[in-house]
């Protein structure tokens, strides 16, 4: 079996772009690289996601340090807004607690 070509991240840059441009097809590209058609379309793929760096990384989730910190920023939020929640529900258990129970409007 014949071994796979490994290509650069700017020949694999190079041909992404090709193909975005609309200078050759996904199945051109992959003819002229000796890839997989699906190949360039992961690459395609991680170009869209990741830029450049995604090229690099290889499309692997989370290796994007833009990414990573957005994952992070987003479970600091997460933990914020439990924490909201179960301030809100406390403070209402208190305040029913201290009022008595609230009538329904009519």
């Amino acid at each position: 079996m014949a071994r796979p070509v490994v290509l650069s991240v700017e020949d694999k840059f190079r041909l992404v772009f090709s193909v975005i441009s609309g200078e050759m097809s996904i199945a051109e590209a992959a003819r002229r690289s000796k890839v997989s058609e699906q190949s360039i379309g992961n690459w395609k793929r991680q170009f869209l996601e990741g830029g450049k760096q995604g090229l690099a990384d290889g499309g692997r989730p989370g290796s994007n340090p833009q990414v990573q910190r957005l994952e992070a920023e987003v479970e600091e939020l997460k933990a914020a807004l439990g924490e909201a929640h179960v301030e809100l529900r406390v403070w209402k258990k208190s305040a029913e607690y201290r009022l008595g129970p609230t009538r329904p409007s009519r």
